[in-house]
Parts: C-alpha cells; sequence; structure tokens
C-alpha cells in the first residue's frame, strides 16, 4: 500500500516578491511529493501551515498576529516565513506558539524546512538574508498560470527612516540579466502571458551588477515568442530620474505595460529629508512630465504617507497639492504608523492618530475623485486587452489594455483567460472600466 502524501497548507500575504516566494515554496513540496491543501477550508486538514508573511505596515501585521494565533489552535506543524520573522521577530517568539521560523531567502528550502518539523525538530533560519537569493530556476507552482512573477533582485540601495522591508530582505541583490532573460523565456513558453518584473525598488535593479532597467528590458522585450506584456514594478523617483532617458526608451517597447509606479510619499521637501527619500516633490513632478510628453494615456501610480513624524498642515496641503496638480491614476494612501527598530518610530513631533486619520481621509477623498475622472476618460476606447484574471461574479473576467487599466467584461462562453479579445469600453468607474467584446 502507498503511504498517503502528507498535506502542507501555504497561506501567503503582502507584495508580488512574497507572492513569488509562495510559488516557489508550492512548487519544491510538490516536486518533493507533498499534496497542497488548496484553500483555508482544507487547512485543517493539512499536516503542516506554512504562513508567507509580510510585516511591512502595523494593521497587516497585527492581522497576521492573529491569523496566526488562530492557526495555533489547530494543533498543526505551524512554520512562519515571510519578511515578519526578521521585522518583530521578538512579537512572533513571544505571541506565536511555531514549529519553525524561516526568512524569505530561504524560500528555496522550505522541503528541508516542512521533513524537519514533520521529525519533531525545532528549526529557525534567520541568517544570511544579506546574501543570499532564490535560483530563479526552482521548481515553481503559478498562482495564476498566465502571469510569470519574476522577482529580478532581493533587497534595495535605500534607506527610508519608516521602512521595516530591508530588515527582511537587506540590501540590493541582483539576477543577472541572462538568467532573468531565460527564465521569461521558460515562463512564456509554458503558456505565461503577462510578465511581472518585480524587486523591492526595480530603479535600483543590476547596479549591482554593473547593469540597469534599461537594459533589462530591452533584453526581456527581445525574446522571440508570441504576443507577452511586461509590467514593471514599484520604483523610487531618485534612482528612475538618473536614467529617465533610457527609462522613457524602454517604456516605448510595444510589449512593455504603459504603467508607472513611482511612490512619492509626500509632497513636503522637509518630510521628504525626514524619510530618507533622496528626491524633491519636483523630481517626481518632472519623471512624470517627462513619461506623460512620451506616453500620453499612461497610467501613473504612487503611495502617500498621511501623518510622518513632524509633518505639519503645511506639509501636509503641499502632498494634497501635489495630488491635485499631477492627477495619478492610482494613490495608494497610508496611515503613518511606527514599525519597531525603524528610525521614524524614534523621531519626536508624532501626529495625533486623530489627525492621522483626518489626513488620510482628507486625502483618500481628493484620490477617489481623481481616479473617477481619469477613468471616465477611457468612456468609448476601443481596443486590445488580455485576460489575465476571472472576475468575482460568474461570467465575468477581468483584462488588462495596455496601460494595465483593469478592464471587466462578460462572457458565458468557453475560458477566456490568457487570451486577447477587442473591446470597447462602455462604462467607468474609480477603480476599473467596464466593456463591452466587439
Amino acid at each position: 500500500m502507498t503511504e498517503k502524501a502528507q498535506r502542507v497548507f501555504v497561506r501567503t500575504f503582502g507584495c508580488s516578491s512574497n507572492t513569488a516566494d509562495a510559488e516557489i515554496m508550492r512548487g519544491c513540496l510538490v516536486q518533493a511529493g507533498f499534496e497542497l491543501a488548496e484553500n483555508a477550508e482544507n487547512a485543517e486538514n493539512a499536516d503542516v501551515l506554512v504562513f508567507n508573511t509580510c510585516g511591512v505596515k502595523s494593521p497587516t501585521e497585527n492581522r497576521i498576529i492573529e491569523e496566526l494565533r488562530e492557526a495555533a489552535k489547530l494543533k498543526k506543524k505551524l512554520i512562519v516565513a515571510g519578511c515578519l520573522p526578521l521585522i518583530n521577530f521578538e512579537r512572533l517568539r513571544n505571541q506565536i506558539r511555531f514549529d519553525g521560523i524561516i526568512s524569505p531567502s530561504s524560500a528555496g528550502r522550505i522541503v528541508e524546512c516542512v521533513e524537519s518539523v514533520l521529525r519533531g525538530e525545532k528549526i529557525q533560519w534567520l541568517e544570511g538574508k544579506a546574501e543570499a537569493k532564490p535560483l530563479l530556476t526552482l521548481p515553481r507552482q503559478a498562482s495564476n498560470p498566465v502571469v510569470s512573477i519574476v522577482p529580478v533582485a532581493q533587497g534595495c540601495l535605500g534607506s527610508c527612516s519608516y521602512c521595516c522591508v530591508v530588515f527582511a530582505r537587506g540590501r540590493l541583490r541582483s539576477h543577472s540579466v541572462d538568467d532573468v532573460v531565460q527564465r521569461v523565456r521558460s515562463d512564456l513558453q509554458s503558456g505565461a502571458k503577462e510578465v511581472w518584473l518585480t524587486g523591492q525598488d526595480m530603479s535600483c535593479y543590476g547596479r549591482d551588477l554593473g547593469t540597469n532597467l534599461p537594459d533589462l528590458l530591452k533584453a526581456v522585450c527581445s525574446i522571440k515568442e508570441d504576443d507577452f506584456f511586461v509590467r514593471v514594478g514599484m520604483m523610487t523617483p531618485n534612482h528612475a530620474l538618473d536614467m529617465l532617458d533610457r527609462l522613457i526608451a524602454a517604456f516605448l517597447d510595444e510589449h512593455v505595460f504603459k504603467f508607472l509606479h513611482l511612490p512619492v510619499q509626500s509632497g513636503d521637501d522637509e518630510v521628504l529629508k525626514q524619510m530618507n527619500r533622496f528626491y524633491s516633490a519636483n523630481d517626481f513632478r518632472e519623471i512624470v512630465s517627462s513619461f506623460r510628453k512620451a506616453i500620453p494615456d499612461i497610467t501613473i501610480a504612487t503611495d502617500v504617507i498621511c501623518g510622518f513624524p513632524g509633518e505639519s498642515e503645511e506639509a501636509f496641503r503641499r502632498s494634497l497639492k501635489l495630488i491635485e496638480e499631477v492627477k495619478p491614476d492610482v494613490v495608494n494612501v497610508s496611515k503613518f504608523f511606527p514599525i519597531p527598530h525603524t528610525i521614524a518610530e524614534k523621531m519626536s513631533s508624532k501626529v495625533s492618530p486623530a489627525e492621522v486619520k483626518r489626513r488620510s481621509q482628507n486625502m483618500a477623498k481628493l484620490v477617489k475623485k481623481i481616479s473617477a475622472i481619469k477613468n471616465a476618460a477611457w468612456k468609448n476606447w476601443e481596443g486590445k486587452i488580455l485576460i489575465d484574471e476571472k472576475g468575482k461574479q460568474p461570467g465575468s473576467w477581468i483584462g488588462r489594455n495596455f496601460a494595465y487599466k483593469p478592464v471587466v467584461i462578460k462572457s458565458e462562453g468557453d475560458s477566456l483567460l490568457g487570451r486577447s479579445v477587442n473591446v470597447r469600453v462602455s462604462k467607468t468607474f474609480q477603480t476599473y472600466l467596464e466593456a463591452v467584446l466587439i
């Protein structure tokens, strides 16, 4: 009689880099003969629970801690992976009963970790984060067969005073252009149509290897495969600025989504200095203006933190003014929360929680208005979209146009996943477009 395969439940939180790590974990586990519990309802039937965590914001951390407490009640073997073990190990040690705890760079060793905890061993692999990077050739089970998530680098070159990700991901370690191209080509040959090039800061990619993001994009876009699109991940303005012309030229390639994620965080230069962000509000304006001049319909996404220590009312109004002027399509609004062991946690002149809430509400109100207006400009647009997701409603599908705008369509027939279809936008909303097939 064949021994029944042991089951592992993998739950992941956070950014696309974390999703890529989870895909590696699942791929390695399946290759080793483990069975995956596919959803939370099956977690109680699993032998091992793996939580691939995030700790970038306090509310996210609190939510994950609560889920871990509930998971511990199942009396299963519990492994805590991802960024939180290196961001707030003390809290995990004091509040959660776990059998294994590992860093993000240990994703490729998940099989060894699972086998060890099943033997009753206690695992703590938190060393070496600043040097290690999972190979791009490791087995992978894609979360979405249409989307290839390629972590082209680990870590960054920044020193943001509020950020804890550097504790978990370390300093910049880029994969070579050749290794990335080989991985992308393999994924495209396996059926992927949409490639996410991801990292903690895509604008500093390759600077540790003597190369850069425009060179990478040129190489990836030269791959001889059927139609595919490339989404470039988040970039900090200062690194984008020093290669602006070459970056724009790379974005003009037909394979690159016309989508620029450029977190500004504040419209006040003094606040930016306190954040250890090495650019000015006008630098941000210049980058966006230059991209829009070359690519008028480009989607601009940015991030804003409200209530950073020392942010005066006047400074906050400068952030409002910047967003009103630039009119990004997407703005991710965050309230400032002090993260343990960061410089910002120790800063005086904290803004009161009530005031932080008020400012974030005011910013969110402005952002919603701008997003609705920007999307309304796409009414009656006709063109091709790539279907990359099944919609929440029966018979609905979500696709992306050349500017990475999410477009919802309805089709009751065969699966459209991975197909390109022609549509006309019939309705617009704050966060998406609705279209009909033509």
